[in-house]
């Protein structure tokens, strides 16, 4: 019978003690700090000999190979502190990123240290939150928002992982709501007819943002894009509307809100195509303004700023636009209008587009998503409509055009 070879010097050792939950093994293991200094690392706990081996395994070929975490006391929450504190993204993002920290992270394992962090709590703050992870008290979280949580979760202990805090991140290994659990809710959309409705109640009514309305619908224009849209980015000669910046709240706690004017969400700067119908919209609308203050016409000025020229608060316009819609419903019917959010002028722009056959490289440039698939993927409900249509022109091409 052969035996076991003796592990060699630095290879480390497996030993086996009693508790009450029956045989458990410890791995001991020498590994270097920062100093060059040498210790030993003794980990408890592992049910099988196999399962000890195989850790030991790792734990030396990382020492091996200078990635070996030395070991450290630093909390989830000072982590995720220190790692948001160097983030590179848009003022609005860190914003969302911290309330989700401070409210969904750092109650629940912030104190924990980082190594004691595992895929399996992970996922048992996940589900946590499901049930019960309302500030109020008031229920769970969504599976969409609980989603982006641990989004943010993976992104922060990946930084955790390459500034050698450690070995491998464990939210690798966690189980998150599925894509499909966390999709988006099903959009509302208006048809042309309802669109062409509410469009003539607000000409008439009159009211001084049917422009804005307007040119929602025409371009399908983000809410921010908009609001951050100033006159020198729309040629009323050429007519085009360049996309350069989007208006955003920021609210941090403690601190007052403030709109921050950033980058578009894609980052670039598109230009879009208007009608000549809707250019002499645009043109009576800077008259308007002109008429209130020359400064608000002046090239520089936001198209659709507030009474003092400044940029309009977003979520007050939403709010603006959801009054709108109620006193059209009143003056034309619930049935005839249906509710919808201002972000839905988007959706409908889109999905009218690819319904008459716009191609959808088009649809996708005016809405500025990076790849076509993306507006596939939004608008997949056009899809059942452009095939049909296909398959018409096809059929056409294989039988022969009827007399």
């Amino acid at each position: 019978m052969t035996k076991p070879r003796r592990r060699q010097a630095g290879e480390g050792g497996i030993s086996a003690y009693r508790t009450k939950a029956g045989e458990r093994f410890l791995i001991k293991y020498v590994a270097c700090r920062d100093d060059g200094s040498k210790y030993v690392v003794l980990k408890r706990g592992f049910k099988t000999r196999r399962e000890a081996s195989a850790a030991l395994r790792d734990r030396t070929h990382s020492v091996d190979h200078g990635q070996h975490v030395a070991p450290n006391r630093i909390t989830v929450g000072e982590h995720m502190g220190e790692w948001l504190d160097g983030l590179r993204k848009s003022p609005s993002t860190i914003a969302s990123y911290r309330k989700n920290v401070r409210l969904h992270v750092v109650p629940h394992v912030g104190a924990l240290r980082l190594e004691q962090l595992t895929g399996t709590r992970l996922t048992a703050l996940y589900r946590q939150l499901e049930r019960e992870g309302r500030a109020d008290g008031a229920g769970g979280l969504s599976a969409r928002t609980v989603r982006y949580v641990h989004t943010i979760i993976h992104s922060a202990l990946g930084a955790a992982v390459r500034d050698g805090r450690l070995i491998a991140n464990p939210a690798d290994k966690a189980v998150p709501p599925s894509a499909r659990e966390a999709a988006s809710p099903e959009m509302s959309t208006w048809s042309s007819e309802q669109l062409q409705a509410f469009l003539g109640w607000s000409l008439a009514r009159p009211d001084d943002l049917y422009a804005a309305w307007l040119l929602l619908a025409i371009t399908g224009m983000r809410r921010g894009e908009l609001l951050a849209l100033r006159w020198a980015d729309v040629d009323l000669e050429r007519g085009t509307v360049a996309v350069r910046r989007s208006a955003g709240l920021i609210k941090s706690k403690g601190e007052p809100e403030r709109i921050d004017i950033g980058r578009p969400k894609s980052g670039k700067t598109r230009v879009v195509d208007v009608d000549p119908q809707t250019v002499i919209v645009l043109r009576s609308h800077r008259a308007a303004r002109g008429s209130l203050s020359l400064t608000f016409a002046r090239d520089d000025a936001y198209v659709f700023g507030d009474l003092a020229g400044e940029v309009r608060h977003p979520e007050r316009f939403s709010r603006t636009f959801l009054a709108r819609v109620r006193d059209a419903q009143r003056a034309l019917g619930e049935d005839a209008l249906p509710a919808i959010r201002t972000h839905d002028l988007r959706h409908t722009m889109a999905t009218l587009a690819l319904i008459n056959g716009e191609h959808p490289k088009v649809v996708s440039e005016r809405l500025g998503h990076a790849k076509v698939s993306i507006t596939l993927d939004v608008y997949s409900h056009a899809v059942p409509t452009l095939q049909r249509e296909a398959a018409g022109r096809l059929a056409a091409l294989v039988y022969g055009a009827k007399s």
